[in-house]
């Protein structure tokens, strides 16, 4: 069973710093996802894991073996990318023994590898046909099925379903969690910049920004419980909004709010977040007033947007069979247990 280390890893190029001084633990069988925004450095660490990128200081480990220095073909690790990268002019089933003649595997058992791989991704139909003759979801089932025909100990993703439809993404989402399921000693590097690629598919998620790793937890814990204000906004969405720590609460806006603010100092500054799923009209417990400014309709739920003393509280409701109407006062309110007070920062209303 083979996991991946980082241990201290920097990349720069020239006096860019692209990835700095990573340090994290994928654990084998793990499913590890990567998540930021575009120049965070998750691709790049991906990229040094792969062995297409040297770092500049720091160590790469894949199991107990220690990798930095090593050529990509003798590290191990299967790949699968976001433009699928298949030979246009091979079939389905040479495209797929590719990499393991590249590795000079013995003749006799590529068949047998090639056909485990395809079924494994339910491709085994489509293996005398070309790439041009294949969907977007058959043609990454088959990348898939190429990287996982060298048995690697690590799978790396980069960005794998971006170039998919909602429909085929979330199909092929189920497609890699039953493959999780299945290959339960392949650890996986999964990098993406969607949330819910990362929630759905992830043991843990690593959230990155500015090259630097900012969070690290289960999806639950991200999510319910952030530590950070970036962490709560790439997370899933929220409520950010400053407030001032009282004992036993905190005041927003002149507003006595019950929640638990744990270690926070009485008269500091925080920031509360709350998800606008968990807020609800009308009066309750930490009742906000407020004006709508604007309503979006979601198939099954409306999303209010609702001006509170000069900020923006997001809340999502079921359906609403009237919908009210722009500037119309309403009430929100919230659970104090569905609420989380985060050190202070730039809050996002």
């Amino acid at each position: 069973m083979s996991g991946i280390t980082f241990g201290n890893v920097t990349v720069a190029y020239g006096r860019t710093v692209v990835l700095d001084s990573l340090d994290l633990t994928v654990e084998p069988g793990e499913v590890m996802a990567l998540l930021g925004p575009s120049g965070s450095g998750k691709t790049t660490a991906l990229r040094a894991v792969a062995g297409f990128v040297q770092p500049a200081s720091g160590r790469v480990l894949i199991g107990d073996r220690d990798v930095t220095a090593l050529p990509p073909h003798r590290r191990g690790v299967g790949m699968v990318v976001q433009q699928y990268a298949l030979f246009p002019h091979m079939r389905v089933d040479a495209n797929v023994a590719f990499g393991l003649k590249a590795r000079k595997a013995p003749r006799a058992g590529i068949a047998a590898r090639v056909a485990e791989a395809l079924e494994m991704t339910g491709m085994t139909a489509y293996a005398k046909r070309y790439p041009r003759e294949l969907s977007g979801g058959q043609q990454q089932r088959v990348a898939i099925a190429r990287a996982l025909a060298v048995r690697p100990g690590v799978l790396l993703l980069d960005e794998p379903l971006s170039a998919l439809d909602a429909q085929l993404r979330s199909g092929m989402l189920a497609e890699l969690a039953r493959l999780h399921r299945e290959l339960p000693d392949v650890s996986m590097l999964y990098v993406t910049h969607d949330q819910v690629e990362a929630l759905t598919l992830a043991d843990r998620i690593a959230v990155m920004d500015s090259a630097r790793l900012q969070d690290c937890g289960t999806p639950h814990d991200l999510y319910r419980r952030p530590r950070t204000e970036f962490t709560a906004s790439f997370v899933g969405d929220a409520n950010l909004l400053p407030v001032t720590v009282r004992d036993g609460g905190a005041d927003f806006a002149g507003t006595r709010l019950d929640v638990a603010a744990g270690a926070a100092v009485p008269g500091a500054s925080a920031t509360l977040c709350v998800r606008p799923h968990l807020v609800g009209i009308g009066a309750g417990p930490n009742t906000l007033r407020g004006t709508i400014a604007e309503l979006q309709w979601r198939g099954a739920t409306h999303r209010l947007y609702v001006d509170v003393a000069g900020h923006r509280v997001k809340a999502d409701v079921r359906e609403l069979r009237e919908p009210l109407p722009l500037g119309a006062e309403v009430a929100l309110h919230f659970a104090a247990e569905d609420a989380v007070l985060l050190p202070a920062g730039v809050a996002r209303g």
